[in-house]
């Protein structure tokens, strides 16, 4: 099972940019609704669309393997 890890491109963010950034800037950025983000974030083998990754590694400047792990089901 893939799950996403965004907990951490959200907290480099700011170190990137060099200003706090709001889950509201971050959806404006990406396009993808702060629900969305949200269920992502938090939910465990969440299924998304390839669009919707191609925007978070674009707004996170990011490779394919970063906001995207995959989890071993026990």
């Amino acid at each position: 099972m893939s799950g996403f890890r965004l907990r951490e491109p959200i907290a480099d963010r700011p170190f990137r940019v060099g200003r706090r950034v709001t889950p509201d800037e971050i959806a404006k950025g990406t396009g993808i609704h702060r629900t969305m983000l949200s269920k992502i974030q938090n939910t465990g083998g969440y299924n998304t669309t390839t669009d919707v990754l191609d925007e978070l590694y674009e707004y996170f400047d990011c490779g394919i393997g970063e906001p995207v792990q995959r989890v071993k089901e026990e």
